[in-house]
């Protein structure tokens, strides 16, 4: 009898141990490399847990069989609004009717923007490394050679009821929907048509989301890109979520990208999260702004800073909505001489939201500081005028606003209204200027600047959107020096060129005259970004920009024919590049303050990148500017013009250069110009004379009489020695 109260009293000191144990591990957070390991050893065989009442045997089932699941078990899943929310009763009205009330969405937890790490998601098997569980982040996008180690969803190693993938959210998170979509190819279909969903604290035992008739069978996807949206019954509080696919594609095989959405509890005790936390102190709208509140914020910004900001548009849409601008400048609607222009353009894919919102943000946040008078701000806006376009294609945004954050799926809204990629609409003049240099007799000459633009693409007939057609007359009517168009879906930024020159190639490193310019411009936003240039983070899809320290050559990236980027070089002074700001191209509203965070010394020090280089006014004797007259720099095969004013800004790296100018019916003139390390451009102007035929022709004109060429008289003094004979 003792011998057995003491075994009794030792089992129950033993399971009391083990309880408090296991609570202690739960609310003590681990180092993160001991978290992993005990992660990893902790992970049984998928087969070694059944779920509860179930039996399986697993050669006994051909894949793509739904195995015990019945069609009448499954539940029928309401149809998906944009912004749907579950309604709850509050107090009753003064009619005695219940007032509905939408409770607060849960965002999602961050699959897609990569808040949620590689270590963090787990399954029970992959077909290989490359389909691993790493890999089924909503709207993640395969590789051009889909077997390796960048394809485009986790994909199971075997294909039966029984698979799973997991995510730890590291506390305890109200989980309330899930959204999958399937396998990212081109060559393969592959997606899930049903799943259930379980949920853990500690990834061993699970609980079902159940209804009255049972486990829940949630209706998965019909084809394998647009996301599918299903909401829990009710809100389930856990740490783990677990997705188990029960039918999948009869053709294919089980694979999925998803995102959770889930509200984190507050957990001040848990330092995983404290560490990772980013918050901002700027009072500015972070919010989604359809075309009307857009409209709305940008009169709100004129209204309150008058003195410095001027609301225009550069022409419509498709659909009719004009294209609106902010200027930001001390004489707002007027170019100053000497002051260097500057643009930010954004949404020429509509459905690449998240830059059409810095922007939107950056005239906040501009128009707050020169008011307090932060004097960084302050100097910018008085040195320099700038020019704010958030939204180049508003028809496509509007489409990708409809379907909400998460559900527009890749490519929803990336396209105008009729169909055209505006970021690729631009002519091709890399062609006409390469084919004029490889063909070095032929009598049609191009220039290596201002490319005239081909007549077949001015033609009424030609492929070309209204918006594009909106941005170039911009381009032509303002003397930009410096430009970025914002974009999404990767955290890089490209500089021309972007088109390759070999036309047997898709790839291929392809530089300006001016590459190591764009290098610097390109480092000069990557390094300031919080997340561009640090090694240790997770590349967005396929690519690894790290060597290149988050900066990349457009045409080594993919070739593009047409780009703005390559537009604007060869056709006008200014160097544009392309920013992609983040993954995820419409990140949910909560994640904005965070994106502002990374962006706004990036999108500042960009700015101010305007004023290096050097920049002068070219003028006759008597002081009047001259237009249109080039400007060269030795060794640099590519010219800049002087503006209507005769002034002129050209972007350089520090060191010494001799530079040239020279105008129609002007004399040459050379120079040598020091470009240093401080901000701000050095001055280097020119004082030019007329040539001494120039100065005759004038002569000429003012007395109402003709020059007459020599070669011409030549000639008629033979026709009357012809007509003698």
């Amino acid at each position: 009898m003792i011998a057995r109260g003491r075994s009794g009293l030792c089992l129950a000191l033993c399971t009391l141990g083990l309880a408090l144990l296991g609570d202690v591990s739960r609310a003590v957070p681990m180092d993160d490399q001991d978290y992993y390991l005990q992660e990893i050893t902790d992970r049984d065989h998928y087969y070694s847990f059944p779920y509860p009442g179930e039996e399986f045997f697993p050669f006994t089932e051909q894949p793509g069989e739904e195995g015990p699941i019945r069609a009448a078990e499954r539940e029928e899943q309401p149809g998906f609004k944009p912004r749907r929310k579950e309604l709850k009763q509050k107090k009753n009205n003064k009619k005695g009717k219940p007032i509905l009330e939408p409770p607060p969405d849960c965002p999602p937890l961050g699959l897609e923007t990569l808040k949620i790490t590689d270590f963090q998601l787990h399954a029970s098997t992959a077909k290989r490394y490359g389909l691993g569980a790493h890999r089924g982040r909503l709207n993640i996008q395969a590789g051009v050679n889909e077997n390796d180690f960048y394809d485009g969803a986790w994909c199971a190693g075997r294909n039966d009821p029984y698979q799973w993938i997991e995510v730890d959210a590291r506390r305890l998170t109200k989980f309330t929907g899930v959204i999958t979509q399937g396998r990212n190819s081109l060559w393969s279909s592959n997606w899930v048509t049903s799943y259930r969903v379980l949920v853990s604290n500690d990834s061993h035992a699970w609980t079902a989301v159940r209804n009255e008739s049972g486990d829940v069978i949630f209706e998965g996807n019909s084809e394998k890109e647009i996301p599918v949206l299903n909401m829990l019954p009710v809100p389930l509080v856990a740490r783990y979520i677990r997705i188990n696919p029960r039918s999948w594609f009869q053709e294919g095989s089980i694979c999925m990208r998803l995102e959770i959405l889930g509200c984190p509890l507050p957990d001040p005790n848990n330092y995983y999260h404290r560490r990772n936390e980013m918050t901002t102190t700027d009072n500015l709208d972070f919010k989604h702004h359809n075309y009307k509140e857009m409209r709305q914020l940008m009169k709100t910004v004129n209204k309150m800073c008058p003195n410095i900001t001027r609301i225009y548009n550069i022409g419509k849409s498709h659909q009719g909505l004009k294209l609106y601008a902010v200027e930001i400048s001390d004489n707002p609607g007027e170019h100053e001489v000497g002051e260097p222009e500057f643009h930010y353009i954004a949404g020429a894919h509509g459905n690449e939201v998240l830059g059409r919102e810095l922007i939107l943000l950056l005239m906040q946040f501009m128009c707050q500081e020169y008011l307090a008078g932060n004097p960084r701000i302050v100097h910018l806006i008085q040195d320099t005028r700038i020019h704010l376009l958030p939204s180049v294609n508003p028809d496509g945004y509007d489409k990708a606003y409809k379907a909400g954050s998460e559900l527009g799926g890749w490519s929803l809204g990336r396209w105008t209204q009729d169909g055209i990629d505006i970021n690729n609409n631009f002519p091709d003049l890399n062609s006409l200027l390469w084919e004029s240099e490889d063909q070095k007799k032929s009598k049609r000459k191009v220039p290596n600047h201002h490319i005239p633009i081909p007549d077949w693409y001015l033609s009424e007939n030609a492929t070309v959107a209204v918006e594009t057609r909106a941005i170039i007359a911009w381009m032509e009517k303002i003397p930009f020096v410096l430009g970025g168009n914002l974009q999404g879906g990767e955290l890089v930024v490209a500089y021309p060129y972007d088109m390759v020159r070999s036309m047997w190639k898709t790839q291929d490193y392809t530089p300006t005259p001016d590459d190591h310019v764009f290098r610097w411009l390109a480092y000069s936003y990557a390094s300031t970004h919080r997340l561009m240039t640090d090694a240790r983070r997770r590349a967005c899809h396929t690519e690894d920009f790290q060597k290149e320290d988050g900066t990349v050559n457009g045409a080594s990236w993919h070739t593009v024919a047409g780009s703005i980027n390559d537009f604007s070089y060869l056709h006008t002074n200014c160097f544009e590049l392309s920013i992609y700001v983040g993954c995820d191209k419409y990140p949910h509203e909560s994640e904005l303050p965070e994106e502002w965070e990374n962006n706004r010394e990036s999108l500042i020090v960009f700015m101010e990148q305007v004023h290096r280089g050097i920049k002068g006014i070219v003028k006759d004797v008597h002081g009047k500017g001259i237009p249109n007259a080039v400007i060269s720099v030795e060794g640099v095969n590519h010219d800049i013009r002087t503006g209507a004013d005769g002034d002129y800004w050209r972007l350089l790296n520090p060191g010494e250069y001799v530079v040239g100018v020279k105008a129609e019916g002007y004399t040459a003139a050379t120079k040598t110009c020091e470009v240093g390390y401080d901000m701000g451009a050095t001055q280097c102007d020119f004082t030019i004379s007329k040539t001494n035929l120039a100065r005759i022709k004038e002569i000429m004109r003012k007395f109402g009489k003709q020059p007459l060429s020599l070669a011409a008289r030549r000639l008629r003094q033979r026709a009357r020695r012809w007509q003698r004979r």
